[in-house]
């Protein structure tokens, strides 16, 4: 049994039972692929659940993986004890209706005692009491002494949830020794003392939980091993917790070099301390999967990890940026797995980079207005803070609600939960109301198509379809056998239109026969049934009529080359960018293309330019778009992106564009990059924090936008009165200096104007102790010329103290300065003014030697100004 560090475990598990024919597959996204059930994958099986339950067939018979694993409901514990964390790889092995439990178990004991070579005698299997056949593997084939085997109940050796699959499991402890145990004679495997560490798990899925108390055979069972990676490493190691694991050490290493504190001195420092590791490590994992902070959802996990990691390196005494440094080692100490971190180092940095910041610009005041509450409700004596304190620090200062729970409880205080969640409810109401109806479509409607069969859409090919039969006509939220006016829907068995879905708009045109027709302005689609929504233009329809369906060709062909540019787009960016580009948004209709993808920062001009050029570049190619219906393995096999989290069936729709592009989509598209025409970047902006958005058009959208700037160019040339419009840049120029000169001969007029009051000024300057003081109505005058002239008289005499108030219509300012040895003798400038604005309802502040401020009632400027008089007596010495 020798030392092994992670990395060399991860590798050794996965090629030994790839010798023994399973598929080593990568770790699947932390972020669950087509199942809504889980916000995070949070185990080995988790990703693999459809292969379980057949819903979709596995790649191979035998697989195993190492996945990447986020757990966070002991959150507030992690830090406070050296077991918890968020962040753990699982090493599994799995059988889809293959090998079983003889195959299963031999292999585990033959990778622990052979090729990890640990001592059989400390190594202790578990099984369910009930379990006769693994009893009799274990003794007479695997020949573990029958007193090695400890026999555990259903809550710790049967797995099951609810009613399905389930069945009995073998877990092998590994025995620590007698000084991690709790000296009872009866201590072993499934004991509460630390001495027996479980790190292997076999579940053997056999049976079929029918509801009823009652159990069935499986006609496939299956194999679901489980080995917590960091925990195999502790024994492989001779470490007591995943954080003095090689990998997380360095780690925790790098958090104890930048605060300057010492692990295993300080218990409340080594809580900060192991917080900070943790989370950095999950957090930096979450990013590279996609992830981004927010306020729901998964992104709402990793704001908690990062802002929960911020304020305990506040609490170590860290005032600079530091997160990014420890992501430094994270990535280091795992590339070698996952050289995917490799790839988006400078991405996900920056992600990490961002969040801090924007904390750090709210956690001081939220943390001094959490103080306050906290000292308030101490001093009231009172056990609880209010839920809308406590919703007012989230909404205002970022503070995730866990944070403020987490601080209170150290002061022994609770907060009001129940109040937080029904502000937060009706946050969402409010949110979910603004965004009601804008598909236009009901849930009323949608209840009236139960029964109706998929629409076939024959519209990737053609624009018109022939014999469409009506199967169903909807008015008002009501089905009808007939209609004759007004708007409707219509659900036909087959159609061209293309119904809105994937970021592409729905298609108008007609439906008629003979004289009979409905204008279909728009088309949406709900579980395969397409649905036309129209006008009746003329006639009447019935269902069971027969109809000709024909779309917009014109706004169909624009469509169709925005959405080609869109693909063109993103595999643009990615090339320019970093594949850290993901999808997060798409919008194309006839008029434009909207893009939205994950990126940390603005585009550059420079970065815009290569991905206009790129894009452009490739539509001048004149490749070929080709279309592929295949399976989702074949086409990732091919190189297609999938969009990130999107659920997709058995069988899936390739577009390839030339070797450049090559996605899964559903839309329309040109069948040559050439005939997109051209695309212009329209604009780049911030949709949300990490979430970048672009604008382009194509084809005749690129005409009408050099048509539009033509025109602003020649009415610009116009209004600057240039002989043509290519003179108009030389003609503006001209005109910025023409008023620059403007400019500094006002500013000069001004200054004059202002230096010859101040011979009256100084004459009416008044003695208050040592200082002289100046306080006057300067009326209508520009700012720069009134703290000019207050540097002035600051500078030039330096026991005065000067206040102005300076007017500009009916905007009203204070100027202030003190000189040096006014200074001294207690003036303070910011103080002064602090004081002579408030009297006409303003306010401002600033250095002791000079300030501005701002006033409202300008009727009051007299009162003001008696008021410096008074103010300055009280500072003096």
């Amino acid at each position: 049994m020798q030392w092994t560090s992670v990395n060399d475990l991860r590798e050794k598990y996965l090629s030994f039972f790839e010798s023994k024919g399973h598929l080593r597959l990568p770790s699947f996204p932390l972020v669950p692929q087509g199942d809504k059930s889980l916000l995070l994958i949070n185990s080995g099986m988790a990703p693999m659940k459809k292969f379980f339950t057949g819903e979709v067939e596995p790649p191979r018979k035998r697989v195993t993986t190492c996945q990447k694993c986020i757990r966070t409901p002991d959150l507030e514990r992690v830090g406070h004890t050296a077991r918890h964390g968020t962040y753990f790889e699982m090493l599994g092995n799995f059988s889809f209706g293959d090998y079983f439990k003889h195959e299963a178990i031999a292999w585990a004991w033959e990778f622990l005692t052979k090729t990890l070579e640990i001592p059989e005698n400390l190594l202790y299997p578990s099984i369910y009491e009930e379990d006769e056949e693994t009893f009799e593997i274990w003794t007479k084939e695997i020949g573990v002494p029958a007193k090695q085997i400890t026999r555990l109940g259903k809550a710790d050796n049967f797995w099951e949830h609810g009613t399905g699959p389930c069945g009995p499991c073998s877990e092998i402890y590994f025995d620590r020794g007698l000084k991690y145990g709790c000296g009872s004679p009866d201590c072993g495997p499934g004991c509460d003392c630390d001495r027996f560490m479980e790190i292997w798990n076999n579940v053997f899925t056999q049976f079929n939980n029918m509801g009823d108390g009652t159990y069935t055979e499986l006609e496939h069972k299956n194999i679901d091993t489980g080995m917590g990676l960091e925990r195999l490493a502790c024994v492989m190691q001779g470490v007591d917790n995943m954080f003095e694991v090689d990998g997380v050490r360095k780690i925790l290493d790098k958090v104890v070099a930048i605060s300057g504190k010492s692990y295993g001195v300080d218990a409340k420092n080594d809580i900060s301390i192991r917080v900070i590791t943790d989370h950095v490590r999950g957090a930096t994992f979450m990013i590279s999967d996609g992830v981004i902070p927010s306020n729901e959802g998964r992104g709402y996990v990793l704001r908690r990890i990062l802002r929960r990691a911020v304020r305990n390196g506040k609490l170590l005494g860290i005032t600079h940026q530091f997160l990014t440094e420890v992501c430094d080692v994270v990535i280091a100490e795992n590339v070698a797995g996952y050289p995917e971190l490799g790839e988006k180092a400078d991405y996900i940095k920056k992600v990490m980079s961002m969040e801090e910041d924007r904390f750090n610009a709210t956690i001081d005041a939220g943390l001094n207005i959490l103080s306050d509450l906290i000292h308030g409700a101490i001093k009231e004596n009172a056990d609880t803070i209010s839920g809308e304190e406590v919703f007012k620090l989230y909404d205002t200062f970022g503070f995730p609600i866990d944070l403020t729970k987490e601080i209170a409880e150290e002061s022994h205080l609770k907060i009001d939960e129940d109040t937080f969640k029904m502000l937060m409810q009706q946050q969402k109401v409010r949110a979910r109301e603004a965004r009601a109806n804008i598909s236009g479509w009901s849930e009323a409607s949608k209840n009236l198509l139960d029964g109706l069969p998929q629409t076939e859409f024959t519209g990737y090919t053609d624009y018109k379809t022939d014999h469409a039969k009506i199967l169903a006509i909807l008015a008002e939220d009501q089905l009808v056998d007939e209609i004759s006016e007004g708007d409707c829907t219509i659900v036909l068995d087959k159609t061209p239109f293309y119904g809105e879905g994937g970021g592409q708009i729905g298609d108008t045109g007609n439906i008629y026969y003979d004289e009979n027709l409905l204008t279909v302005y728009d088309t949406k689609k709900t579980d395969g049934v397409y649905l036309h929504l129209c006008t009746v233009a003329g006639g009447s329809f019935k269902v069971g009529d027969y109809v000709t369906a024909d779309i917009t060709d014109t706004r169909r062909d624009a469509i169709k080359r925005n959405h080609s540019a869109c693909h063109l787009l993103q595999a643009a960016l990615r090339q320019v960018l970093g594949t850290h580009v993901e999808q997060a948004g798409s919008y194309v209709d006839a008029q434009r293309v909207r893009f939205d993808f994950t990126h940390f920062q603005a585009l550059t001009a420079e970065e815009l330019a290569k991905v206009e050029a790129l894009v452009n570049m490739n539509i001048l190619a004149g490749n070929a778009i080709v279309t592929k219906v295949t399976d989702i393995e074949t086409a990732k096999a091919e190189g297609a992106m999938a969009l990130f989290g999107e659920k997709y069936g058995s069988e899936v729709r390739m577009v390839k564009m030339g070797d450049f592009s090559t996605e899964l989509c559903g839309g329309t598209h040109c069948d040559n990059t050439g005939k997109i025409g051209l695309f212009k970047v329209v604009s780049e902006s911030s949709v949300a924090a990490g979430v970048r958005r672009i604008e382009g058009v194509t084809g005749l959208g690129v005409l009408a936008l050099l048509a539009e700037k033509d025109a602003a160019i020649h009415e610009t040339a116009k209004v600057l009165k240039a002989q043509n419009p290519a003179e108009t840049a030389n003609r503006a120029s001209a005109v910025m200096n023409e008023l620059s000169a403007a400019r500094k001969e006002i500013e000069s007029l001004n200054a004059k104007m202002a230096a010859s009051k101040l011979d009256a000024m100084l004459a009416e300057a008044v003695e208050i102790g040592s200082v002289k003081l100046i306080a006057a109505d300067m009326g209508e005058c520009a700012m720069d010329a009134a703290r000019s002239l207050c540097d002035t008289l600051r500078d030039k005499y330096p026991n005065m103290a000067a206040v102005l108030a300076v007017r500009a219509g009916d905007r009203l300012n204070f100027v202030a300065a003190c000189g040096k040895d006014a200074v001294a003798a207690g003036a303070h400038a910011g103080n002064l003014l602090k004081a002579v604005s408030a009297v006409t309802g303003g306010k401002g502040g600033g250095r002791p030697d000079s300030a501005t401020s701002g006033g409202k009632d300008i009727s009051r400027i007299p009162d003001a100004l008696k008021e410096a008089a008074v103010v300055l007596g009280g500072m003096l010495k």
